[in-house]
């Protein structure tokens, strides 16, 4: 079956999605959104809300189709709310978006869909503030216990290893026949690393998986829930992370580290916050655990990124990102490097 595209199939089955939501769904506005790299649709409509004072209310809501299997599971599972509920405090501090309804067949297609709450608030990226990076990092943690008890880890589920030799020689090769700023210096470095690498990988590979990871952690993927209107509006709403689809078993330091990369060499985007030992005490302040070797698995980690990062010299060559790339690693190599 040819592989069809996700806003053209999301218009056909337009009357099949409605039926299957009762009718409580509105007219659907569909749209490609610029920042989406998979081939769900998306779109902006109503849904009629049951309400004790005026029988029934219209909130706004995003429809997804057709979305994959993990983005469909974690969306449904932490974020399904009884209608009654809809504006319960339980409800209002979710981590993941409240949905509304959801299915995995449509017009006899075997797809997924899922109607969720839409976000007034732009993303936390747009705020960028100590405060909000905090937030962001509350609600990881508080993803982190959600999804753990909702299912056991499932290590076979995890993604599969990178080829961190290979990336290393790849990246060795590429600065050998590309000129760039301090290519010396990173040749240097990873033939330093290159005998130990064996070594790093092993044991980044035998880590204890106990956490099911966002795997796509940032502020464009994390947005501030508008408070019940019964509550002071002058307090900011709940922060919650948006797109699941990468949730898969690894280490917390995962999420921690995947946002610390992203800001290497810009550090000053993240307002003072370090992501590593921010997530920490947010994970300890509701109980999860943080484990005593985490911080040198982060270390390895560390060293890991910032090695392979010339093997994607034509698509990541940033100067900035690529000299803070090379401070990592030549900090570290005197502790895993001799």
């Amino acid at each position: 079956m040819h592989e069809l595209d996700g806003q053209a199939l999301a218009s056909t089955l337009d009357p099949q999605l409605h039926k299957a939501c009762h009718g409580r769904l509105g007219n659907i506005s569909w749209f490609r959104a610029t920042w989406q790299h998979g081939g769900a649709g998306t779109g902006f409509s109503t849904w009629s809300l049951p309400d004790r004072t005026c029988g029934h209310r219209e909130i706004p809501c995003v429809v997804k189709m057709p979305i994959g299997y993990s983005e469909y599971f974690w969306t449904k599972r932490l974020g399904l709310v009884h209608p009654d509920e809809w504006d319960e405090p339980r409800s209002l501090t979710l981590p993941t978006p409240r949905v509304l309804a959801a299915g995995f067949e449509l017009g006899g297609y075997d797809l997924a869909w899922v109607v969720m709450e839409r976000f007034q608030n732009p993303p936390l990226a747009m705020e960028r503030t100590e405060s909000s990076m905090w937030a962001l990092f509350e609600t990881a943690a508080e993803f982190h216990a959600a999804a753990i008890l909702e299912k056991p880890i499932d290590t076979s589920e995890a993604k599969a290893p990178q080829d961190w030799a290979g990336l290393v020689e790849k990246g060795l090769h590429a600065l050998r026949e590309t000129e760039i700023q301090d290519g010396d210096r990173w040749v240097n470095a990873l033939e330093r690393i290159q005998p130990n690498l064996d070594q790093l990988i092993e044991r980044w590979v035998t880590r204890d998986m106990d956490t099911w990871c966002h795997h796509d952690l940032h502020a464009h993927n994390a947005m501030r829930r508008m408070a019940s209107p019964s509550h002071d509006p002058n307090v900011p709403g709940h922060c919650t992370l948006i797109d699941l689809a990468l949730v898969a078993p690894g280490s917390w330091v995962e999420d921690a580290l995947y946002m610390e990369r992203l800001f290497w060499g810009r550090a000053e985007k993240l307002c003072n916050i370090d992501p590593l030992t921010t997530l920490a005490a947010t994970r300890e302040s509701i109980g999860l655990p943080v484990g005593d070797d985490s911080f040198e698995l982060a270390q390895i980690r560390r060293v890991l990124m910032a090695a392979s990062t010339p093997a994607f010299l034509r698509t990541e060559g940033d100067p900035v990102y690529l000299k803070a790339a090379l401070g990592v690693l030549e900090r570290l190599l005197p502790e895993f490097a001799g």
